[in-house]
């Protein structure tokens, strides 16, 4: 019996069949549309470094006849012969695509798959829909790819550009020329299926079994190499340099996304919007590996192991050269008083001011680790629901309630903080991610839907309103735009926009999660939005 796999299903091939001879069918179709379909014979950098691996309607086979173009057949729009065992050491995947040839989105397919078929059995589906793309005009569908063997993955990607740009994609070049001469036919090679006659022709034994739907009409020849009118320049997602743009403010749940803004500076420069968990006002955070910017009205500290400009050789680093002594070495270390409510003393501390507006703050229980003032700490239920709703999702929070009035200081495990300002808006966070927040935010569980999880849902915490939530990371985190490429971790995810659309991608099923030599990547969130839409990110995973 096939498995059904999901988008982003990965599996050894060996897993799957013994066998080595492959069939691969693919089903594609839609109201007044043609497709070509092809695959790409990719070398270990993702390129296709040799042009004579890209098989299509022209060039049907490679030199070695590892990859063959079949034709339709078996109810199937277009079908591969895949033989894994004579595929030569430099190419390291097979990526089987669908492009819509002419005018056409890939929202309009219906429901369609790619499959695999060994000695006449099928062994793996995977189906999708137009529902699951929007202005796409090509389709990465699945790819056979080498990791120290060979195994089979789900991909469904859409890419905006057609064949040429998906070519350009992968590192190839767009030849204008005249299609090439018709072929005499060629003798029917013994493994395929005899010519078509009246009644259905039974499969071959490697090949795939006869699908109960009517094979299609033929469609018409795709006019590849012809004359196109020049297609809309896309950006290329894949070639892109990785962004770590600022939050930028959201709209209300429900509202109009705001364009984007421009572009950023580089993560740890002074750009025109604070960094991620940067205060207004507080200085970026250096570059990795390079001296932070000193405080205003403060000199910079000279590298580790040097002496600082104009210092006599011999005095101890860190010492200022106003002299030493106990205070001056504490004098470095002064909390940092901006006015605020809440300031970032350093990375892995945060200080919240409790003032005459009696504003409570909420806070994970445990996390106090010196305050001032009259301050009072009590606990704060979640009520009967919001236990049930807790120990059902893994979203329960246990907090603290602080009151009065005075500076409490908050960390957790060293970990890195972030306080997020909302004014208005909303953002969804994990909330094993949350050291703190205003109590005049608005929070819920929120639930996202998925298939191959227990429960089948994920949750996560939507903070919405007017206040501050202060979110711990492991490292320090990149924020990246959302594209219709945006895949993450559910482990390193932080946060996102809370306009985003979430949908999760199941790698593998879960009874097979303990197998050796399992991929340990078990359950993906895939991110989908209009610009200005972003997720955060951390450097961690469980």
């Amino acid at each position: 019996m096939a498995r059904e796999f999901q988008r982003g299903h990965k599996a050894k091939i060996s897993d799957l069949t013994p066998g080595t001879d492959l069939y691969v069918g693919v089903q594609i179709a839609g109201p007044g549309l043609t497709f070509d379909i092809s695959c790409f014979g990719l070398d270990a950098n993702e390129q296709l470094s040799d042009d004579r691996y890209f098989i299509f309607f022209n060039q049907p086979k490679s030199p070695e006849e590892s990859i063959q173009l079949l034709g339709a057949q078996a109810g199937d729009t277009e079908s591969f012969r895949v033989t894994l065992d004579r595929i030569p050491a430099n190419i390291h995947k097979l990526s089987f695509t669908a492009t819509v040839d002419g005018a056409g989105q890939m929202s309009q397919v219906g429901p369609g798959y790619i499959r695999i078929v060994a000695g006449g059995e099928e062994v793996v589906r995977y189906a999708f829909t137009g529902s699951e793309f929007t202005t796409e005009r090509a389709v990465m569908l699945g790819d056979f790819y080498l990791k120290d063997v060979w195994r089979f993955a789900a991909v469904g990607q859409g890419f905006d550009g057609g064949l040429e740009a998906l070519l350009k994609n992968f590192g190839g070049e767009v030849a204008e020329e005249e299609p090439a001469a018709p072929q005499p036919p060629a003798a029917v090679p013994s493994f395929a299926p005899p010519t078509q006659t009246a009644a259905p022709a039974p499969a071959p034994s490697f090949g795939a079994p006869a699908a109960p739907q009517a094979p299609q009409a033929p469609q018409p020849a795709p006019s590849f190499g012809a004359p196109a009118p020049a297609p809309v320049p896309q950006q290329q997602i894949h070639n892109a340099p990785t962004m770590a743009a600022p939050m930028a403010p959201m709209a209300p749940q429900g509202g109009t996304v705001p364009p984007p803004a421009p572009a950023p500076a580089p993560y740890g420069r002074p750009g025109g919007q604070p960094q991620f968990g940067q205060g207004p006002g507080q200085p970026a955070p250096a570059p990795y590996g390079q001296p932070a910017p000193a405080p205003y009205g403060r000199s910079a500290p000279a590298p580790y192991g040097q002496q600082p400009p104009g210092m006599a050789p011999g005095v101890p680093q860190g010492v200022p050269q106003s002299g030493g002594g106990l205070q001056a070495a504490v004098n470095l270390y002064k909390e940092v008083p901006t006015g605020r409510r809440w300031t970032a003393q350093n990375k892995q501390l945060v200080r919240v001011d409790l003032g005459d507006d009696g504003a409570p703050v909420l806070a994970r229980q445990g996390s106090m680790v010196m305050y001032q003032g009259k301050v009072d700490f009590g606990y704060k239920g979640a009520g009967f629901a919001g236990r049930i709703v807790g120990n059902a999702t893994g979203q329960e929070m246990q907090l603290m309630r602080c009151t009065g009035r005075g500076q409490i200081f908050l960390a957790e495990d060293s970990a890195h903080l972030h306080p997020i300002e909302l004014q208005g808006d909303s953002i969804c966070v994990s909330a094993e991610r949350v050291l703190a927040f205003d109590e005049s935010l608005q929070y819920e569980v929120r639930r996202i839907e998925g298939h191959g999880i227990p429960g089948g849902a994920l949750f996560t915490m939507l903070f919405q309103g007017t206040g501050t939530v202060v979110v711990m990371t492991h490292g320090t985190p990149v924020v990246l735009p959302v594209t219709p490429t945006t895949f993450a971790d559910s482990d390193a995810i932080v946060a996102w926009s809370a306009a985003s659309q979430v949908i999760v991608s199941s790698q593998v099923r879960l009874r097979y999660n303990a197998y050796p030599g399992h991929s340990g990547e078990s359950v993906n969130l895939q991110f989908r939005g209009a610009p200005g839409n972003f997720i955060v990110v951390q450097p961690y995973e469980v």
